[in-house]
């Protein structure tokens, strides 16, 4: 099914998430939710949160437009190393019209469970690993808007206020 995903300012965004504690099968119909309403924005990851859900869950799918799905499905993860540095534009299905180039380490790698409650770990980097630390914001309340310098962070949320009320 489809949902709403939330976009800024919806005060959800910025709620941090409870760890898993076993996978039932309505974290599955969540995962499965998750995977129609990302792929149908289209987007390449979605963070429960984004749903109003808070638990720590995640998806990711970089595959191109002429490759097949490669959906990573990511519950309680964690960065337990990150190096490098990466600079690139960055937009969010919860933020609609704009992109900023934001600051993120270039690769990390990642344990997280699967659905099947199987310990994976992921060793990634370029999009992959700016993805990885997106959606993993997301769970803490941290939008990539949040790692803008103070003067683009105003000049956002100005453009942002302004939208929101061209569309009431």
């Amino acid at each position: 099914m489809i949902r709403t995903i939330l976009t800024y300012p919806n005060p959800e965004l910025k709620k941090k998430s409870a760890p898993v504690t076993i996978i039932t099968d309505s974290v599955r119909e969540l995962v499965r939710d998750m995977a129609e309403s990302m792929y149908a924005a289209p987007g390449v990851g979605l963070a429960a949160p984004q749903l109003g859900i808070h638990q720590r869950v995640i998806i990711i799918d970089i595959s191109g437009k002429n490759e097949p799905p490669d959906l990573i499905v990511a519950i309680n993860p964690t960065i337990i190393h990150a190096e490098g540095e990466a600079y690139e534009e960055e937009g969010c299905l919860s933020v609609l019209d704009y992109a900023a180039n934001v600051k993120r380490y270039a690769r990390v790698i990642v344990k997280a469970l699967d659905l099947e409650g199987a310990e994976r770990t992921w060793n990634a980097e370029d999009l992959l690993a700016i993805a990885f630390q997106h959606e993993i914001d997301h769970l803490d309340g941290i939008l990539f808007v949040d790692h803008l310098s103070t003067l683009k962070r105003e000049l956002f949320q100005r453009k942002a206020r302004k939208a929101a009320e061209e569309r009431r």
